[in-house]
């Protein structure tokens, strides 16, 4: 099921056929240098073990889904929409996309996609990005897409981390609504 699509891409469910594609992508160091712990040792099934976990609630939209360069079958990366926080209106952003296709616009096109779907189809108020400090690339691409950080600290690996989030205009303006309001009545 395609989920949405920018100029260039398709983001759609992760079928069976893509996991070749993505287990490269996992498969390369550079992909996976600020990913987590970076491992880079996958197996085809421990890589659809890792989607099956992540894909539970993907009839609600929440889920991985795979990046496709559209008019062809090339796979180039992986985004999607995590309940890290324990709640559906709070939402983490996250991608991993080819080294090969880095600093041709496609990670904008990801990230503005994830929060135009986040906000619009799912109705979510927040959205979070979370990366190490390092990670300047998607530092910046946080902040061209309109994040504002909002928490830096030190990951349990020591290693500092960022936290970026964005609000949904629509619940924005509404919680800036019933603020006025509460001012007013003072």
């Amino acid at each position: 099921m395609m989920r949405f699509q920018t100029n260039r891409l398709l983001i759609r469910d992760i079928v069976e056929e893509d996991l070749d594609s993505l287990l490269l992508l996992y498969r390369k160091k550079e992909n996976m240098k600020f990913i987590s712990d970076g491992r880079t040792e996958w197996s085809k099934e421990q890589l659809r073990d890792r989607y099956e976990q992540y894909n539970t609630c993907s009839d609600s939209g929440i889920a991985v889904f795979a990046v496709g360069i559209k008019g062809t079958n090339i796979i180039i990366g992986e985004a999607g929409l995590f309940n890290s926080f324990g709640d559906s209106k709070k939402l983490e952003l996250g991608y991993i996309l080819d080294k090969e296709y880095w600093k041709q616009g496609f990670g904008t096109e990801i990230c503005r996609g994830l929060i135009d779907y986040g906000f619009n189809v799912l109705s979510v108020e927040k959205l979070i990005a979370r990366m190490y400090a390092e990670n300047t690339g998607s530092v910046k691409l946080s902040e061209k897409c309109g994040m504002k950080r909002v928490e830096a600290g030190e990951t349990i690996n020591k290693k500092a981390f960022y936290e970026y989030e964005i609000v949904n205009p629509i619940f924005f303006s509404e919680v800036s609504t019933i603020e006025r309001e509460m001012k007013k009545a003072k």
